[in-house]
């Protein structure tokens, strides 16, 4: 997930020699999180799909450590899931990378995969997912169920995967609402409820009927909830917390990904890839919708996901304008996945600054 990702998953499509694996290989798997499972947001997704890669029959129960931060610390705790026999371990937030291709470079035995990161190595991989597809969705949701056509958005630092969201929802928006805005407060944190539900009730306080989050913790659910406006949450299906609120959420869903790479190094064809799947590969998707959601939208919005999933309709087709009235996309082209990595300006329609 986390820190910059300018680089991230840039050579995609670049594959790297096998690794020399065993065939029918026992699976012992450790995972190293960045946050605490009980987040309801980002760890707990990884620790919904650790859960059913363990129910394969070749894999022993794995091993989760949570709340570890990058640097140092990371480095230590994944030398230890080293020395206790882990031979596949699934590293989490963008901290972890460094950590990562160091014990990597003296375990060539084990198989590491880091998630959001760019660099790899004979026996480390990358993974993430393509999230923008489920937050353009969400958006057109968003430009419906707005009233006053100011769509809130508390997001955590300004870096290419949190734009690349933002961009993708408003285009969503303004897909279905053109007059409408979509206002961004920064919170500088991940994971901080208070910081969240302050940054939250700044943007209910200039107007917003909708919020929408890039945010670890349910704050914002919550605030919108208590101040009778709608919300798009993210990570995990957290309705629960705002259940006359909540509208759906773009979540994850990594159940595929971690049972696909453990099932390629029980089998010996793991090689080294960098993995940027979406919701063709139901890596990731929306929430189910809410009952307060029009039919009509349901109907639009189920079209379009269908068209992503197909490859007939991408989020970043143009004509696409950054908001100074720049073209930036030309109609009937498709930003490149370079460009998408990278991404560093707002489109038309965001209402906010791109520095800390």
């Amino acid at each position: 997930m986390k820190k910059t990702m300018v680089m991230a998953l840039v050579v995609l499509l670049c594959g790297f020699a096998g690794h020399a694996l065993a065939q029918n290989k026992q699976i012992k798997a450790g995972f190293i999180y960045v946050g605490p499972v009980g987040d309801a947001g980002y760890t707990f997704a990884h620790d919904q799909g650790r859960q059913e890669m363990e129910k394969l029959p070749f894999t022993e129960p794995s091993t989760y450590i949570e709340s570890v931060p990058g640097g140092a610390e990371a480095e230590r705790v994944i030398n230890g899931l080293v020395r206790r026999n882990h031979n596949l371990i699934f590293t989490t937030s963008f901290g972890h990378m460094d950590p990562t291709i160091n014990v990597a470079a003296r375990n060539k035995e084990v198989v590491f995969m880091h998630a959001s990161g760019y660099k790899t190595a004979e026996n480390v991989g990358t993974y993430f997912g393509r999230m923008y597809e489920p937050r353009y969705l969400s958006g057109m949701i968003a430009g419906k169920m707005t009233n006053k056509n100011i769509i809130g958005y508390v997001a955590a630092f300004p870096i290419p995967e949190v734009i690349r969201g933002i961009n993708a929802f408003t285009l969503g928006v303004r897909s279905v609402n053109p007059d409408a805005q979509v206002r961004v407060v920064w919170t500088q944190t991940w994971f901080d409820p208070g910081v969240e539900r302050d940054a939250a009730d700044s943007l209910l306080d200039v107007g917003a009927d909708v919020l929408a989050m890039h945010q670890d913790t349910p704050a914002t659910l919550q605030a919108a909830e208590a101040r009778g406006a709608y919300v798009i949450g993210y990570n995990s299906d957290n309705r629960r917390f705002a259940p006359n609120a909540f509208l759906t959420a773009p979540i994850w869903n990594w159940a595929p990904l971690y049972t696909y790479v453990a099932e390629a190094v029980h089998s010996g064809t793991w090689v080294s890839e960098q993995f940027w799947w979406g919701m063709d590969k139901d890596l990731v998707r929306l929430a189910s919708l809410s009952d307060r959601i029009p039919t009509d939208v349901k109907i639009l919005v189920n079209q379009r996901a269908e068209e992503i999933k197909a490859g007939t309709f991408h989020p970043f087709s143009g004509p696409i304008k950054n908001r100074d009235g720049q073209k930036v996309i030309d109609a009937g082209q498709t930003m490149s996945d370079p460009d998408l990595l990278s991404m560093n300006f707002f489109v038309e329609g965001v209402q906010g600054t791109l520095s800390n």
